[in-house]
């Protein structure tokens, strides 16, 4: 596997994001009640009534701890109280920070699987991010043919069964954290191209201005960000 095992670092009090670097956050979903209850707290009302709709206690729980910790997150890069912060969504329900509240110009991306999340924080540069745990697919090649270029199809019949599904995430997770950095809907999946191997780290060949870092948040699981921009830093934290 070519994406890499960051070391994720607890993060140090002088939280610094520089216009080249980008954060990304490792968010362990299954909080214990009590810091539940501290992260319910700080939740707006319209986040609580969305937990409340949440038909299993386990996707309320896990929603809560997304959207308290990535409040918590926001909040220290801007300097304020959690509960101050506030959302505005773009037309496809990405959230985004109002101007009144960003004038450093902060941009984050949050993607969820299972019990983990990764929050993705940039500024002044567009961001996406997205996970994924490798699973069985019994019609792979029939997705991969429906969803990738000829080329990314390609290199999929070309592999050998026990490498499908870790290529496949890998194509997957970098084609959606593209589009969520560009606000582009999931139609458009077939139409970003991006060139890699087992062997090769990815890169996107549908447009020249974006970086791509892949990573491996857990075990059994693979991860992208996409940034807008070139010559970047990427520091991996632990909340």
């Amino acid at each position: 596997m070519t994406a890499v095992n960051h070391q994720w670092l607890p993060a140090s009090a002088d939280l610094t994001l520089l216009q080249d670097d980008v954060h990304v956050w490792r968010i362990h979903l299954d909080q214990p009640e009590a810091q539940l209850q501290h992260l319910t707290e700080i939740l707006s009302s319209d986040e609580i009534s969305r937990a409340k709709r949440f038909y299993k206690e386990q996707h309320r729980h896990r929603f809560i701890a997304g959207r308290g910790i990535l409040r918590t997150i926001l909040a220290r890069y801007l300097g304020i109280d959690p509960q101050q912060l506030q959302f505005g969504y773009e037309p496809n329900g990405k959230p985004v920070l109002p101007d009144t509240l960003n004038q450093t110009k902060l941009w984050f991306n949050l993607t969820h699987s299972q019990d983990l999340a990764l929050c993705a924080v940039s500024r002044d540069r567009l961001v996406g991010v997205d996970l994924e745990y490798i699973r069985p697919i019994s019609d792979i090649l029939n997705l991969a043919n429906r969803y990738f270029s000829p080329n990314e199809y390609a290199v999929m019949r070309s592999l050998p069964p026990h490498q499908m599904q870790e290529v496949f995430f890998r194509y997957w997770t970098c084609k959606e954290a593209y589009l969520k950095a560009t606000g582009v809907g999931i139609g458009q999946l077939e139409q970003i191209e991006v060139l890699l191997t087992p062997t090769e780290p990815a890169r996107l060949k549908t447009d020249q201005q974006w970086s791509v870092f892949e990573l491996i948040p857990a075990k059994t699981s693979v991860a992208a960000v996409v940034v807008e921009g070139f010559g970047l830093h990427l520091k991996c934290w632990e909340y």
